[in-house]
């Protein structure tokens, strides 16, 4: 009845390997048949690394292009084809204000609705900035204003894997600036700029060091303060924003 069950499984196998042995079967077989006589075309070295290595793209093997040394390029090519938004859906808000301002504002990204405007802040936000702005003496066409992200991502923020090219570009986008004062608004660019948020980064100025290590200039010092669509939410948060804009125009007149 049926088959033995006291047989040696183990001593089986041995003795059908051993026969495909003797047969010359040496490796496995498909599902396709396959011409074992045609000639086999060699892989070069290069494409077999490639291919051994599956998450290695294209992309990740390209180097990341040059940034232009002079603001006015950039400004240009921060629009164009080589950065980290251009696959994005929406358009390029590019940055506003002189090019010589002694105070900068960057910003995470833009909102909803600026582009329709075509520019940075418009909308219930922007009139709150322009009057934070107006509080310590300053308006918009005084300042020079840019966002880390120049397109709005999908979610409103960016994917990690872009992240550190997008602070990459930032910091050479203010080390071009060279202004006197940089005001951070909101988490993103806190962390693009100083690695941390805006709550561990608030009650001090923090000097900007340039991504090789030299201080883009001596008097360039960084204040992080919450976004203005984060003070229309939480409107109690204002009076912690004031001492962020008192602190990010003393001393700027000695």
């Amino acid at each position: 009845m049926g088959a033995d069950q006291n047989s040696d499984w183990r001593a089986l196998a041995a003795s059908a390997l051993a026969w495909w042995s003797d047969a010359g079967v040496d490796c496995l077989v498909n599902d396709l048949p396959r011409d074992w006589l045609a000639a086999e075309t060699p892989v070069p070295l290069a494409a077999a690394a490639v291919a051994a290595t599956p998450a290695v793209t294209a992309a990740a093997l390209a180097p990341a292009p040059a940034m232009p040394m002079a603001l006015a390029e950039f400004l240009t090519w921060r629009l164009g084809a080589d950065v980290p938004e251009a696959g994005w859906s929406g358009i390029s808000l590019a940055a506003s204000g002189p090019a010589d301002a002694a105070v900068m504002v960057l910003v995470d990204c833009p909102d909803r609705d600026d582009g329709d405007a075509g520019a940075l802040l418009s909308g219930l936000p922007g009139r709150l900035f322009d009057r934070m702005l107006a509080a310590i003496g300053l308006a918009r066409e005084s300042v020079h204003l840019a966002a880390v992200c120049a397109r709005r991502p999908a979610t409103g923020r960016a994917a990690r894997d872009t992240e550190a090219r997008l602070a990459d570009l930032a910091r050479h986008h203010v080390a071009l600036v060279a202004p006197k004062r940089l005001l951070l608004l909101g988490d993103a660019a806190s962390r693009a700029l100083l690695g941390t948020t805006v709550r561990e980064a608030q009650g001090r100025l923090h000097p900007f060091n340039h991504k090789d290590g030299v201080l883009a200039s001596p008097e360039t010092q960084v204040v992080a303060s919450y976004h203005p669509r984060f003070l229309i939410e939480k409107p109690a948060a204002k009076a912690e924003a004031w001492k962020d804009l008192q602190m990010l125009i003393g001393g700027m007149t000695e």
